[in-house]
Formats: structure tokens, C-alpha cells, sequence
């Protein structure tokens, strides 16, 4: 059997509606990056990368827990994550699938290895929020943001399978995508990961891991990943789970946001899960540095001053309710549109 390798192009492999092979697809690149709009010279730019005699791309992690950083991974890791997304989802030559995604960072690059390794047939579109608003044509695959999935919601049963990602999705889009006849999966996964690594259909509370993936934890309950195609290493994150077996495992939240108020250790993502249907904005549970306590939990909703009915918190434990409630005008986000949980000045 042939082993796929970074330098193929699948040969049913199209384009916007057009077979291109490798060398055609150069052509498009330098054509993109000359003339073509940012979305698209962001592509030019990584399949110029892509085809280059290096065996690896140099990338930038969101920043979402930290400084962004650039990371080298191996060009043979990423057809690998796409031969294991092929698998898991089904995806199939001839496939037709939506590419909505920047492709400056890895899902984006990843939907496009995808594509030519899988020998699919791609329709690249701008990476706007409502990637749908002018297309009616049916698909078998896409992958989104959650503010994408929501402001496609009257289209996405056009879609057969899609995967929603980047950030976790909002209780309250979660009960509207349920209803849709079609197969929507969150994905769990990171740069480091290239991309997901696990998936569940939304309304699960598991994931499950991708061909060749499984899972353990740490001492501390962090989640370790085994993608030995991926990474030679095992990949420690930050991430608190409930470990089901080695390929499923229940998200929790991150441990670099747990709250230690007065000796008890308080997951803010459990809280935020608690209020998702009863705050009509955008919101994040952190910690404040108390003399008391030496941690209080604050409740930092984005907007205006506004009345939030101190009923909705009857629904906390004791020590989960919050001692404050700060309104900020804007939240300050990734470039990947992920909330950065830190204290925000407000003036």
C-alpha cells in the first residue's frame, strides 16, 4: 500500500469546482499572494510553505493561555491528523466541503490538508462570520467557530457533518444545534495537537479520541495526550478531565484558571456552565486576589451596567457565588476570538 506523504495531492482533489495539481496549485499561491485579498494571500503563503523542500511549518499558538508562540510541527504530523479525521468522520474522495476558516492559524490549515490529501472537493470562501449568508449549495463537511455555527443556524442542515471548534460551544447554541437533523461535533484540540484530537456529537458529554489517539491524566487530573503520529512525545495540557478510558474523557475546565477561595477549589467553567442560559451577554467566571480569602470569585460580564436578577445564583454551591459583579465594555480576546481570562482594566 502507497504511504501518503506531505508531497501528494490527492488526484480527485478540486478547488472552487477545479482539479490542480501540485504545480497548479503553486501557481495559485503566487497568484493569491500577488493580487488576491488577505484571506487569500494567507493561503498562498502557507501553500508556498506547504511545497517548500522543508519537512515542516513554523506556526503561532492561539495565545489563549499565555504569550502566543511559534511552534514547528512536521508537515508528515499534519497529513497525519488529516488521515485520522478522514477516518473518524467518514470523509470520503469527492467529498464536497466548506473551507470557512483563516487559514493563518492550524484549523484553518489543516481544513486545506485535508482537502488535497483526502482528495476532496473544496469550496474556499472568505472567513467572515456568516460564512453561509450567500451559499445554498449542499455539502458534506465543514468546520466552523461557534459564531459562525450561530449565525448560520437557518442554513447548516445544508451541511451533513459538521465539526465546531476554537472555542467551547455556549449551552444556549449547544440546545438550538441539537434540534438540527444533521451531525454536528464539537472537537477538542489545540496547535499542539494539530488540530482536534477528540470529538463528541453535541449534547454528549464525552469525548472520544481519534484513531491512533488515546488519553491519560496526571497528578493533577490534566489531561496527557498519546498521538504518537502526531508526536513522538506525549503532549501534556492544561486541561482538567474526567478520564473514562484511554478514548474518552469528560472536559472539566483548564487548570491555570482554578479559583482557590478560602482552602476550596472552584472550576470556573463549572460556574459558567451553571449561569450559560441566564446571562444574556457575553461573561467569564475569574479570580481576584483577596486579603481574606486569598482568592474571590468575581463574575466579569461584557457590556453596560445592567440588572442581573440575584435569583440565578441560587443555583451555585456557597463558596461558587460571586462577590462581585464588573461590567466591561469590551472583552479582550485571541485572534481566534477566545476570551483571555485575566483581569480587565476598567476605566
Amino acid at each position: 500500500m502507497k504511504t501518503v506523504t506531505y508531497k501528494n495531492v490527492h488526484n480527485h482533489f478540486k478547488f472552487n469546482g477545479v482539479h490542480l495539481n501540485r504545480e497548479q496549485l503553486c501557481m495559485v499561491a503566487y497568484s493569491f499572494i500577488k493580487e488576491g485579498a488577505d484571506f487569500q494571500k494567507a493561503l498562498g503563503d502557507f501553500l508556498i510553505d506547504w511545497f517548500d523542500n522543508k519537512s515542516y511549518i513554523e506556526m503561532n499558538t492561539s495565545g489563549s493561555t499565555g504569550i502566543p508562540k511559534l511552534i514547528r510541527v512536521e508537515k508528515q504530523a499534519m497529513v497525519s491528523s488529516a488521515l485520522a479525521t478522514g477516518d473518524f468522520f467518514d470523509l470520503q474522495p469527492g467529498n464536497k466541503v466548506l473551507h470557512c476558516l483563516p487559514v493563518d492559524y492550524v484549523a484553518g490549515k489543516m481544513m486545506f490538508v485535508r482537502s488535497f490529501i483526502l482528495g476532496l472537493d473544496m469550496d474556499f470562501v472568505a472567513p467572515n462570520s456568516n460564512p453561509l449568508q450567500y451559499i445554498d449549495s449542499k455539502y458534506d463537511f465543514t468546520a466552523m467557530v461557534p459564531l459562525q455555527a450561530k449565525n448560520s443556524l437557518d442554513k447548516l442542515k445544508n451541511i451533513k457533518k459538521i465539526i465546531i471548534g476554537g472555542v467551547k460551544i455556549h449551552k444556549s447554541l449547544e440546545e438550538k444545534l441539537v434540534k438540527l437533523p444533521n451531525k454536528i461535533y464539537e472537537t477538542y484540540g489545540m496547535t499542539e495537537t494539530i488540530t482536534h484530537i477528540a470529538a463528541k456529537r453535541v449534547g454528549e458529554k464525552a469525548f472520544k479520541t481519534l484513531p491512533n489517539v488515546t488519553v491519560s491524566v496526571d497528578e493533577n487530573s490534566g489531561l496527557v495526550v498519546h498521538a504518537p503520529a502526531i508526536n513522538s512525545n506525549p503532549i501534556v495540557t492544561n486541561d482538567i478531565v474526567d478520564l473514562i478510558s484511554d478514548t474518552e474523557f469528560v472536559w472539566l475546565g483548564r487548570l491555570d484558571n482554578i479559583i482557590n477561595s478560602g482552602g476550596v477549589k472552584l472550576m470556573p467553567e463549572k460556574i459558567e456552565e451553571k449561569l450559560s442560559t441566564h446571562i444574556p451577554r457575553r461573561f467569564f467566571i475569574a479570580g481576584q486576589s483577596d486579603a481574606v480569602l486569598g482568592e474571590k470569585v468575581i463574575l466579569y460580564v461584557e457590556g453596560d451596567p445592567m440588572t442581573i436578577d440575584a435569583s440565578i445564583f441560587e443555583r451555585l454551591d456557597k463558596f461558587e457565588k460571586p462577590k462581585e459583579i464588573v461590567f466591561v465594555p469590551v472583552f479582550e480576546v485571541t485572534a481566534t476570538g477566545k476570551i483571555i481570562r485575566k483581569e480587565p482594566i476598567v476605566a
